[in-house]
């Protein structure tokens, strides 16, 4: 199973939804602090696990770090309301809540604790955190978006998430700086507009879902895994088509909402900023190639004894997800245009 089934953890789960719908939904920034505020403590139940020393330090950093950003947030919004009829003061403010709120999304260059907290968690744990985790602060950075600041963060977000999955061996922490890379895409898609941000967003939350999927299946966590691992080709052919998705290689669906934000940046000049996202995005398609190609191409010892039992099932959802990522971007054509 992707997760065990709990009454506990099916509470915890029911709150970190609705107190993202609370913060999205609110009028006034302190229902939007309070709304982040309880994501916050319904996480870390979920996080923590006592048999596990990692995952009860990957709690505490999370609880300390997550704090830091409220407080952060809140100190601002108070200051603001204290200081209303200043108008100068304006750009500070928008730097000082869009700061935390990219501290709470593990955006750089606030992104030192990211790597460190997602090697305690489990597979799905790290597919929330990288993925419904970031929907509330997004929402809340779209309110008071400071455009040149966010423009400046994508671009080290983009290069520094490239740069950091070199030498890696922890399949969890190249998915982590996999994550930070597709954040400076996806705020450069939020200052588009908003409807690009769920496309990017949900594209590559479906990616990242498939992934996640497929490692916590045959419980891998480390590169060596991929090839030592007595694994069926037909498996390492589908996360070898995953991981040219997720890094936008033309003919899969995940390079259609890159285009777009390709597309935009060349229309509106941005030559040099554009330039960088592709050849990062290129970088870190050949991280990805390098990890398959080791996987597919080594020799390496076939233990008897160690054997996959894939359910059939299983293998026709892989296969129908591999068949979204090929043929999306041919059916994607006739969906916008």
């Amino acid at each position: 199973m992707f997760f065990k089934f709990n009454s506990n953890k099916m509470f915890f789960y029911f709150i970190l939804f609705f107190s993202t719908l609370i913060s999205i939904s609110s009028n006034s920034w302190l229902g939007c602090w309070i709304g982040l505020e309880i994501n916050l403590l319904s996480f870390i139940p979920l996080i923590s696990n006592s048999k596990n020393l990692l995952s009860s330090e990957a709690a505490l950093k999370y609880f300390l770090i997550q704090s830091i950003a409220s407080i952060n947030f809140l100190f601002t919004i108070l200051l603001k309301l204290i200081l209303m009829k200043n108008f100068e003061m304006n750009s500070i403010f928008s730097i000082l809540i869009n700061s935390s709120m990219l501290m709470k999304m593990g955006s750089t260059p606030f992104h030192f604790w990211f790597p460190n907290i997602i090697e305690g968690l489990s597979w799905f744990n790290c597919f929330i955190f990288m993925t419904w985790q970031k929907i509330s602060p997004m929402i809340l950075l779209s309110y008071y978006l400071n455009n040149n600041f966010i423009l400046l963060i994508s671009l080290f977000n983009v290069i520094i998430g490239t740069l950091g999955s070199f030498n890696q061996t922890s399949l969890r922490k190249i998915m982590t700086f996999s994550s930070i890379n597709n954040l400076g895409w996806i705020l450069m898609s939020l200052m588009i507009s908003n409807n690009l941000w769920l496309f990017y967003f949900f594209s590559y939350s479906f990616f990242l879902s498939i992934t996640c999927f497929m490692f916590n299946m045959f419980n891998m966590f480390f590169i060596n895994q991929l090839f030592i691992m007595n694994m069926n080709y037909l498996i390492k052919f589908s996360l070898f088509i995953n991981f040219l998705s997720l890094s936008g290689l033309p003919p899969f669906l995940g390079f259609f909402p890159k285009w777009i934000v390709i597309n935009f940046l060349i229309y509106n000049n941005f030559f040099m900023i554009c330039f960088f996202f592709i050849m990062m995005s290129l970088i870190m398609m050949f991280i990805y190639i390098r990890i398959m190609y080791s996987s597919i191409m080594m020799n390496y010892l076939k233990n008897k004894w160690f054997k996959f039992f894939i359910k059939n099932n299983q293998l026709l959802l892989i296969n129908f997800f591999n068949l979204i990522s090929i043929s999306g971007m041919i059916l994607s054509t006739f969906f916008f245009f």
